[in-house]
């Protein structure tokens, strides 16, 4: 029953990767397209930690830390780059 349960959720977390990079694609702003790379990151730890519980396997974790942190920065990135057209100030001395 669990295994049938895993597999579902599988299959409706590709359904919505599915509907995620759609909506990069089209999109019909910029920050709607962080907002659904954003999304995609989320549903993408999402999936490996449910082949995780799978496998009965705590091998995944550091990989699903490791791309929530690169989501958050590069989101973080991403939205400075759209607002003031830099990611990174420097001192003009």
């Amino acid at each position: 029953m669990i295994k049938f349960l895993i597999i579902c959720s599988l299959i409706f977390l590709s359904f919505s990767v599915l509907a995620l990079i759609y909506r990069i694609y089209k999109g019909p702003t910029a920050p709607d397209r962080i907002q659904a790379l954003d999304a995609l990151s989320i549903n993408i730890i999402s999936g490996i930690a449910i082949i995780s519980v799978f496998l009965r396997s705590t091998a995944f974790f550091e990989v699903i830390l490791l791309l929530g942190i690169l989501s958050f920065i590069g989101t973080v990135a991403l939205s400075r780059f759209i607002e003031r057209g830099i990611t990174i100030e420097r001192d003009s001395e």
